[in-house]
């Protein structure tokens, strides 16, 4: 089982047919579940589902909800991005994650990321740390 770190390929097709909105005000609502390091997700992966996904105290299943940043552009890339995320007073192991659409049906993917290893909390702050939001480092970029 791997996960190996993508933007899915069906997020970019249903880019072009307006299933994802990221304004932060009106947009879309966003999610993102952590999974263990049983878990296989690629490119190829197409919608959240529970299948491997973690658990533990201050966990639920779904993940949770994401704080939009308003889509942008510098020079010929747009992008956007997420506020920060803490799973707090959690103990859960996980290896990756998803982002995906919460509103859309099917909870379609828009990425999966691997942390590189197994990444724990024991009753303390599970942080993931978005990346700065630029054309350069965003999770989110199509230059």
């Amino acid at each position: 089982m791997a996960i190996t770190q993508a933007m899915c390929t069906s997020f970019k097709s249903e880019l072009l047919q307006g299933v994802h909105n990221f304004k932060a005000s009106g947009g879309n609502s966003f999610k993102l579940a952590l999974y263990t390091s049983s878990a296989t997700m690629s490119a190829a992966t197409t919608a959240y589902s529970t299948g491997q996904e973690a658990s533990g105290t201050n966990y639920t299943a779904g993940g949770a909800a994401l704080t939009n940043v308003n889509p942008t552009t510098s020079g010929t890339t747009a992008y956007t991005d997420f506020a920060d995320l803490t799973f707090g007073t959690a103990t859960v192991t996980a290896r990756g994650c998803m982002i995906y659409n919460d509103t859309a049906s099917g909870d379609p993917a828009v990425a999966v990321f691997d942390f590189g290893g197994d990444k724990t909390s024991t009753a303390g702050s599970f942080t993931i740390s978005f990346p700065t939001a630029d054309a350069s480092n965003a999770v989110i970029r199509i230059a």
